[in-house]
C-alpha cells in the first residue's frame, strides 16, 4: 500500500509532533490564530519523465553518453493535522507563481494553506513542473530577467499603477507589495498544459481521493487532470484564467479583449462528460467590468469571466454539478487577482467551507 495512503489511515492515532504558534496577524483582521498542531508532514517528487543519452557512462570521463535526466516532474508538500478530515486539498498555483501562492500572504497574514489545516483538511501545496522547487525540465527555455513588476500591478488587479483601486482588499504597505513582487517566478522550460495535468494526476494516483484547488493559469491544467483521474473529487477554480475546454463541436466563439483574444479548447465528448461526475465551484473577485474596455488589464478579466459563464452552463447542461460565484454580485467587494491572500481571504475560505460542506466533502 502506498507510504501517504498509510500516513493517511494512521494519522487520527499519531501523537503531536510539530507544535508552532504563529506570529499574531496585524490587529482588525479577524484572524487570530492559536496554537497550530501538525501529527506529519513532508515532501515528494511525483510524475515526469527519464530522459537516457545512449552510449556508455564512463566514471573517469564523464559526459553525455550514457546518463539519464529526471524531468518534468511536480514537487508537494504536505501537512497533515491533528484528527484530520477524510479528504485532503491539493493546491496548485498559476502563472509565473509557486506553492508560495497559498502560505502566508504578502502582508504575513497566513494563507490558505494554513488556514484550510486550521479547518482539519491535510493540505498539499505544489509547484509544477518546470517551476519553482521542480525545475528540472526537459524541453530547454531561455530565462530572461524581464521587468513585469507594473503589468502584474495592473493585470493582477491591484490597482491601476501607481494607484491602487480604492476598495482593494490588498494592503498598501510598500514592503507588503515588495513580497508580493519577490513572490513572482520564471518557467524553467515551456508551459505545457498537459505536462503539468499528467504529474498532477500522478499526485492523485498517489496520494489517493482529494480535492483540487486552482488558480488562475491552474484552471486548464485542473479541469485535464480530473479527466485523467477519479481521484479528484471536487475542484474549486479562483479565477481560472486558459484552458476552458468544451466538447468537440459545442465550442463558443473566440472572444477578443484589449489583452488578446481568448479561445475555448476541444475535447472528446466522453472526456468532458467526466467533468460532470464532481462538483465544481469558481470564484471571481472584483475591479474588472463586464463590458469592454480598452484598459488592457481589466478588460483581460471581462472575457475569462464570460467564458467560464459558458464552460459552466456546458458543464451542467450535460448534467454536471458547477456554478460561478462572481464575488461583487454577493456583496463581497475589492478582491484582487489573489483571492486567497486578500485581506479578505478568511470571508473567501468560509465561502469554500460553505461549499465543501454542502457537498459532504469536509
Amino acid at each position: 500500500m502506498d507510504t501517504h495512503r498509510i500516513l493517511r489511515a494512521a494519522a487520527l492515532a499519531l501523537p503531536a509532533l510539530i507544535t508552532g504558534c504563529a506570529t499574531p496577524p496585524p490587529q482588525g483582521t479577524g484572524n487570530v490564530p492559536g496554537p497550530l498542531v501538525i501529527q506529519a508532514q513532508g515532501s515528494f517528487a511525483v510524475g515526469g519523465t527519464v530522459q537516457k543519452t545512449p552510449g556508455n557512462y564512463d566514471n573517469n570521463k564523464p559526459g553525455a553518453s550514457g546518463q539519464s535526466f529526471h524531468g518534468d516532474h511536480l514537487y508537494a508538500f504536505y501537512q497533515v493535522p491533528q484528527n484530520p478530515k477524510a479528504l485532503p486539498i491539493v493546491m496548485l498555483h498559476g502563472a509565473f507563481q509557486s506553492a508560495r501562492s497559498w502560505e502566508t500572504t504578502a502582508d504575513g497574514r497566513e494563507g490558505f494553506q494554513t488556514l484550510f489545516l486550521r479547518r482539519g483538511f491535510p493540505v498539499y501545496v505544489v509547484d509544477q513542473p518546470r517551476r519553482g522547487r521542480a525545475g528540472s525540465s526537459t524541453v530547454a527555455a531561455t530565462i530572461e530577467p524581464a521587468p513585469n513588476d507594473q503589468l502584474f500591478f495592473d493585470q493582477f488587479r491591484m490597482g491601476k499603477w501607481p494607484n491602487y483601486f480604492g476598495n482593494v482588499q490588498f494592503d498598501r504597505k510598500p514592503e507588503t507589495l515588495e513580497q508580493f513582487f519577490r513572490s513572482v517566478t520564471p518557467n524553467t522550460g515551456p508551459y505545457d498544459a498537459g505536462v503539468v495535468a499528467d504529474a498532477l494526476s500522478a499526485l492523485f494516483t498517489k496520494i489517493g481521493p482529494a480535492i483540487l484547488f486552482t488558480h488562475s493559469q491552474a484552471g486548464g491544467p485542473g479541469w485535464l487532470a480530473a479527466i485523467k483521474n477519479p481521484n479528484v473529487k471536487a475542484i474549486v477554480a479562483f479565477e481560472p484564467g486558459s484552458g476552458f475546454i468544451f466538447p468537440r463541436g459545442e465550442l463558443p466563439p473566440a472572444m477578443p479583449s484589449a489583452a488578446g483574444t481568448l479561445s475555448p479548447e476541444a475535447v472528446p465528448m466522453p472526456d468532458f462528460l467526466k467533468l460532470t461526475r464532481l462538483p465544481i465551484t469558481i470564484y471571481y473577485g472584483d475591479n474588472f467590468p463586464v463590458e469592454p474596455t480598452p484598459e488592457r488589464g481589466q478588460d483581460n478579466w471581462r472575457v475569462r469571466l464570460a467564458m467560464a459563464r459558458l464552460w459552466v452552463d456546458a458543464v451542467n447542461r450535460h448534467g454536471g454539478d458547477a456554478r460561478l460565484v462572481h464575488l461583487p454580485e454577493i456583496g463581497v467587494r475589492g478582491n484582487t487577482h489573489f483571492l486567497m491572500s486578500d485581506l479578505n481571504n478568511l470571508q473567501i475560505a468560509q465561502l469554500v467551507s460553505q461549499f465543501l460542506a454542502h457537498k459532504k466533502l469536509d
